[in-house]
């Protein structure tokens, strides 16, 4: 998990580009998303942690597990890389459907081994699912967005 979150930081870009988008009077500063994704990380590491653990007596729940969080990870940083690196939020409104099911995917394979990991994903389903809403503002009020980048 801090590899994912030292990946996800490393993968935003802001400056001049991201300070010239038009951004909704909703959204929350800019200061807040660090700490909120740090909590989600931790909650996100400790669940990973409960649920490791809880599957060691279960076949192939260490597989379910293993890979339904390294594919989470994955859609995660792909997210930041197309919002902010390759600067094209209306791609990266695409790809959050996917890293929403991915967070779905985890409270579904968490569930059977441990409800109380599971429950540990929830803010983070409940943060991208409003990030997502945001991402929709950001594309609504400045596209269309080149495609020379």
């Amino acid at each position: 998990m801090v590899g994912l979150g030292a990946g996800g930081a490393l993968l935003t870009r802001l400056g001049p580009w991201y300070d010239g988008l038009r951004k909704p009077g909703w959204k929350p500063p800019d200061w807040l998303f660090g700490p909120v994704w740090t909590g989600i990380f931790l909650a996100a590491g400790w669940a990973w942690w409960e649920g490791w653990g809880a599957a060691a007596e279960q076949p192939g729940s260490r597989l379910a597990i293993a890979v339904a969080f390294l594919a989470n990870g994955l859609l995660n940083l792909l997210w930041s890389y197309l919002f902010f690196w390759r600067r094209r939020p209306d791609w990266a409104l695409i790809e959050v459907r996917l890293l929403l099911a991915s967070i779905v995917m985890l409270i579904a394979v968490l569930a059977p081994v441990d409800r109380g990991a599971a429950w540990l994903i929830v803010p983070y389903l409940v943060w991208v699912g409003f990030a997502s809403i945001l991402n929709a503002a950001v594309v609504r009020l400045n596209a269309p967005f080149p495609t020379n980048r």
